[in-house]
């Protein structure tokens, strides 16, 4: 049967696919939108398989709140021009909102859940997928909860590029919004260095024991150099000790305390760490084809 320009437009309205798909998949369902519908995901399954050995290493980052319940998550896509797409913004969005909601374990239980359409999460990401033409993938999430008598902080740098979350005893939402973005400038590694592990304590002090500046001096001296360079060392991991980034004149803990305020809890999400993305060599990949 003949596929009219307005079943076309209303199916591409629809999935955000191009002209050329969505005239086939009509044609190939005999005019039916909703066979063709499923035609399309089928083949966005189809295609994410196909992606999926290649390494989606760009993406972003994204916080939302629910009440006393927020997520912060990872979805990776494989280049930086498609994280910046609406269509994954919307994406992004959708999965933030849902995971906040529904407080999922696993990422296996992410994909399971459905949208305000009813849609799956698995079935957001393939329709994406298919739109986009690269990998999309959820990487990570975390659900914070708070209680009454504290306040979530959070603040994203750089387009989602890095995403921190905060959560203060307390109520001033100003501060814990500024720990945040301290979070997100600074990275730090603890929240106190009371919570540095004991293993990774006792590393640095053999190594600090062992500069060679300390070759000679009396042990008396030695010590109170190496426990001067522990606690210098010490205040750059712990978030507490740091310098707070928008006065330096105080420390993160002592701006609290300003504000009546307590840090309990501090996550950050850097779009891309721990992913070893594939170096392309743009050149050689256009020579190949036109040979």
């Amino acid at each position: 049967m003949a596929i009219t320009a307005k079943q076309v437009k209303s199916l591409r309205d629809k999935t955000g696919v191009g002209m050329m798909d969505a005239k086939k998949a009509l044609v190939e369902a005999d005019g039916d939108e909703a066979k063709a519908l499923d035609i399309l995901r089928e083949k966005g399954i189809a295609k994410a398989a196909k992606k999926s050995d290649r390494v989606a290493a760009d993406g972003s980052t994204s916080v939302y709140v629910d009440g006393n319940r927020a997520a912060i998550i990872e979805l990776n896509s494989e280049t930086d021009f498609v994280a910046s797409n609406d269509n994954f913004k919307n994406l992004l969005n959708t999965i933030a909102e849902a995971i906040a909601k529904n407080n999922p374990s696993t990422v296996d239980d992410v994909l399971k859940l459905k949208d305000s359409e009813g849609n799956t999460i698995n079935d957001d990401i393939i329709s994406t997928t298919q739109v986009t033409g690269e990998k999309i993938s959820l990487r990570r999430f975390k659900v914070v909860e708070k209680t009454d008598d504290q306040v979530f902080g959070s603040y994203i740098h750089m387009g989602g590029a890095i995403a921190a979350l905060v959560v203060l005893d307390g109520n001033d939402a100003e501060a814990a919004k500024d720990v945040a973005m301290h979070v997100a400038a600074i990275n730090p590694e603890y929240r106190d260095r009371n919570d540095v592990p004991a293993d990774k304590l006792n590393h640095e002090k053999e190594v600090l024991a062992n500069e060679d500046d300390l070759n000679g001096k009396p042990d008396n001296i030695k010590e109170k150099i190496i426990e001067g360079r522990l606690n210098k060392w010490l205040s750059e991991i712990s978030l507490n000790d740091q310098p707070f980034v928008k006065d330096t004149d105080q420390t993160v803990s002592q701006y609290l305390d300003s504000k009546n305020c307590k840090l309990a809890s501090f996550i950050r999400y850097q779009v891309g760490e721990g992913i070893e993305k594939k170096d392309d060599d743009f050149v050689s990949e256009v020579m190949n084809q036109i040979k």
